[in-house]
């Protein structure tokens, strides 16, 4: 009877495990079609959202295209998972690190914004013209 019992709560941690992304969230059954090809996004339960992350608008501005006109990015067949934030645009932000030389020249508030925004900046790279989607999920 334990075995039994055992085997049935497995079977549903692993399922549950294998429906849901590292974060928590779960990926859409929903296959959303694009003009560029289909998007499989992710459920967020609060608030009830689906979520497209890192969705390009453009091909990336590399070499050639560098400093050039955005050109339309290639398409492509399979469902392309939209669940990872793309990085973002090369910016410098001023240096907050040494907190009481920065409240030197910045207001508090400001200092304190930009101590919760470089977290965000790390990940930055000139192929960033990606779009992050929010959609309401029907019905809720």
């Amino acid at each position: 009877m334990w075995t039994d019992l055992f085997t049935i709560i497995t079977i549903i941690i692993f399922t549950i495990c294998l429906n849901t992304t590292p974060g928590g969230h779960k990926y859409s059954t929903r296959v959303v079609r694009t003009k560029y090809g289909p998007l499989r996004g992710l459920v967020l339960q609060h608030p009830p959202v689906e979520v497209f992350l890192g969705v390009p608008y453009a091909t990336p501005p590399l070499g050639s295209l560098r400093y050039m006109p955005p050109v339309t990015p290639s398409m492509w067949r399979s469902p392309r998972l939209a669940d990872t934030f793309s990085p973002v645009c090369p910016q410098k932000a001023p240096h907050v690190a040494n907190r009481t030389e920065a409240l030197l020249e910045l207001p508090r508030g400001r200092v304190a914004f930009l101590e919760r925004l470089l977290p965000l900046l790390v990940n930055q790279s000139e192929d960033c013209l990606y779009l992050n989607i929010y959609v309401p999920r029907p019905g809720k």
